[in-house]
């Protein structure tokens, strides 16, 4: 088995937008023209039998809402894609930021109505720190939308990249009758409705057949203008460029049509990266190394209801995998059993038995492995960048019925886990609190307490209003600090020390009493727990 040949075929990507952009409908068509499905669900039928094959929670089908990060993997056209569906929501954005860790490059889905919105902004900040490449989907032109160079100028304004456009858009709405591919010079005419794929009749200047040129003529001199200024004014498309994610290319379409998808879905095999090599504070880790590396990015639990599992998903990092394979976790050193580990199509799985760099797996296990965990052959490594936010709302969360305290428990235990929500314990003390940062993951863990763990509760106002984690390089300094601070000291899920404030001075104050202090917005795995696990 030739490692590196494989590595090639890999692509790696998260679909990423703002909500109600049309992610998750253009997840389904992208599923439908690779052959993964036979019919593509839509997020909005809540009367229909068919749903949205990233939308596999309950809570997602009842809302119409994506609440939590898919992997699906298809074969199309020699090269294997793992595609990585994610919220749109920004209450949910922590697990979308997590995503990003995992992935290689990334699609972003625009709604040409709406334009770019401050989900869009927050999420291609983090792919540019990463600089990763980006191809841009603009959406819904069956619709009344925004003017395309207005949508380019945003593009280019707000996110700061270049945006070169690879199709064109001949009218809107009611109007809307296909795109010109700008390189080829040919027309993609439109049609409404289609349920199933249908490839789009092409028109070209020069073709054989009479009436379709003339069609060409007509449609063109109707966009002559647009397309002379964007050959003029454009940069030309260069592929350095676009990798290191300074240029985006866009597609114009409308996904519920499945118009646009195909031009999209080839244009990823042709230009979206194969993996890339994986900072870790030891070494750098590259794709086609011989021996096995990948590390825990997300952990789902419940996918399987009869079950009550948990699913750890891992990035395939280096190496092969094989089923039966002896892997060690380095937080632990302990080994851990690989007889079961699975592919994924949404909630469908099916066992593996090898695996290639830029490739999701999932390890079915219960609690050994956290987010961040890595896996290898025996080496010590500790991947860098997967984050962890402070909290920005906080709730106590109330048993209503107290024999049930066990369920609760377990619930919140595996919850936080899988990072849904943010679950603090006060110090000297059994009070859990909750943390996160937009209300809705607070009516998301209350329904999945309720409906996945038979816990029903009522969730409650506190008087914290944010977090810090807490370090500090002289250990008596910290621990001074935290017996001083009894009342506003709690321990995360991983039994980090956190400093919680009731108000934004109190926080102020306490960073200028204690200099030596370090108070961390933001945690990321298996740096400070370096610090705090000397305690």
């Amino acid at each position: 088995m030739d490692i590196h040949q494989e590595v090639k075929k890999r692509r790696t990507f998260a679909i990423i937008s703002h909500p109600d952009a049309g992610k998750t409908t253009l997840t389904e068509k992208l599923l439908l023209f690779a052959g993964a499905i036979q019919i593509a669900g839509t997020v909005k039928s809540r009367k229909a039998s068919r749903y949205a094959s990233s939308d596999w929670m309950e809570i997602e089908k009842q809302r119409g809402i994506s609440v939590a990060s898919s992997v699906m993997q298809v074969e199309y056209n020699d090269h294997i894609i793992n595609l990585l569906d994610t919220p749109g929501h920004q209450d949910f954005s922590e697990d979308t930021y997590r995503v990003l860790t995992a992935v290689d490059s990334a699609l972003m889905v625009i709604d040409a109505a709406n334009g770019i919105e401050s989900q869009t902004i927050r999420l291609l900040e983090v792919c540019r720190k990463r600089r990763t490449p980006i191809i841009t989907f603009i959406n819904k032109l069956d619709r009344e939308v925004k003017d395309p160079f207005d949508l380019l100028h945003e593009i280019e304004d707000h996110l700061k990249i270049d945006a070169i456009p690879f199709t064109w858009p001949i009218g809107m709405g009611k109007s809307f009758e296909g795109v010109l591919e700008i390189k080829t010079d040919k027309i993609l005419s439109f049609k409404a409705g289609q349920d199933r794929y249908q490839s789009p009749d092409i028109l070209s200047k020069n073709g054989s057949n009479k009436k379709n040129n003339l069609l060409f003529e007509k449609l063109f001199s109707k966009i002559e203008q647009d397309v002379t200024l964007i050959k003029e004014a454009t940069p030309e498309f260069d592929i350095k460029k676009f990798i290191s994610g300074e240029q985006t290319p866009v597609f114009f379409g409308s996904a519920i049509n499945n118009f646009g998808v195909q031009e999209v879905l080839d244009t990823l095999i042709d230009y979206f990266p194969p993996p890339s090599y994986q900072p870790a504070i030891q070494r750098d880790v590259f794709p086609d190394e011989e021996r096995f590396t990948g590390f825990v990015f997300k952990i789902q639990a419940n996918m399987d209801p009869s079950h009550r599992d948990r699913i750890a998903f891992i990035k395939v990092c280096s190496g092969i995998f094989k089923r039966g394979m002896k892997l060690k976790i380095s937080r632990t050193k302990k080994d851990i059993k690989t007889n079961n580990v699975v592919s994924f199509l949404s909630q469908k799985r099916d066992l593996i038995n090898e695996a290639f760099a830029g490739d999701i797996i999932g390890i079915p296990n219960h609690g050994v492995l956290q987010l961040g965990d890595v896996l290898t052959e025996g080496e010590n490594l500790q991947f860098t960048g997967l984050p962890f936010f402070a909290p920005e709302i906080f709730r106590s969360v109330e048993i209503k019925d107290p024999l049930k305290n066990k369920q609760l428990n377990t619930g919140l235990k595996q919850l936080g886990e899988e990072g849904a929500i943010q679950v603090f314990q006060l110090y000297k003390s059994n009070t859990l609190l909750l943390g996160a940062v937009g209300q809705l993951q607070f009516e998301v863990v209350a329904h999945r307490l309720k409906h996945e763990y038979n816990a029903d509760v009522n969730i409650l106002p506190v008087k914290f209003i944010l977090a810090r984690w807490i370090s500090s390089k002289n250990n008596k300094i910290l621990n001074k600090f935290i017996d001083s601070n009894t009342s506003n000291i709690a321990f995360d899920s991983l039994g980090n020390i956190t400093f919680l404030a009731t108000s934004q001075s109190q926080l102020k104050i306490s960073q200028e009493l204690h200099p030596e202090i370090e108070f961390h917005k933001i945690r990321e795995y298996n740096k400070l727990l370096s610090v705090i696990n000397d305690l």
